[in-house]
C-alpha cells in the first residue's frame, strides 16, 4: 500500500477551523482574564490555550441584565449564528472565545450585529499577535 501525496495547500482556499462549544464554568473563567474587547452589542473574550490543540472554542452568556429567559436565550441564539458566520474565517486556531450579549444584542439590527462580532474579532487578533516574536526585518537591496 502507497501513501498518496498530499494535495498543496491552497491559501486563498475557504479554512476549515475544527468549532467547539465551550460548556464548563472554568472555560469561561479563565477566559474572563483574557483580553477583552467591547463593540455594540457584544463583548468578546478570546484566550490562547497553549495546549497544542488547532481546535477553536466559542462559549456564548448574557446576564440577567440583558431581560428574562426567553430575551436572554434570543440574544445568544443570535450571537452563536454570528459567531457560526464569522469564526471560521476570524478565529486563530488554538484560542477561546466568549460572547457575552450586551443590552442592544437582543433588538440590534442583524447586519449591525455582525459588523460589531466582525470588528471585535479584528481588534483582538493583534493583541495576540504581540506575544508572538516579531519577524526578522527582510535585508535592504
Amino acid at each position: 500500500m502507497t501513501d498518496a501525496p498530499s494535495a498543496p495547500v491552497d491559501p486563498f482556499s475557504p479554512r476549515t477551523l475544527a468549532i467547539e462549544r465551550m460548556r464548563k464554568r472554568p472555560q469561561f473563567l479563565a477566559c474572563a482574564q483574557a483580553p477583552s474587547c467591547a463593540r455594540g452589542a457584544v463583548v468578546v473574550q478570546a484566550r490562547e490555550r497553549a495546549d497544542g490543540s488547532e481546535v477553536v472554542h466559542a462559549g456564548f452568556t448574557a446576564t440577567r441584565r440583558i431581560g428574562g429567559a426567553v430575551t436572554r436565550n434570543r440574544a445568544k441564539r443570535r450571537l452563536r449564528e454570528a459567531a457560526r458566520l464569522l469564526l471560521p474565517d476570524h478565529a486563530r486556531p488554538g484560542f477561546d472565545y466568549v460572547f457575552i450579549a450586551r443590552g442592544g444584542a437582543p433588538a440590534r439590527p442583524w447586519p449591525r450585529l455582525l459588523d460589531d462580532v466582525k470588528s471585535a474579532l479584528i481588534r483582538l487578533a493583534p493583541d495576540n499577535d504581540r506575544r508572538a516574536p516579531a519577524p526578522p526585518p527582510s535585508p535592504a537591496a
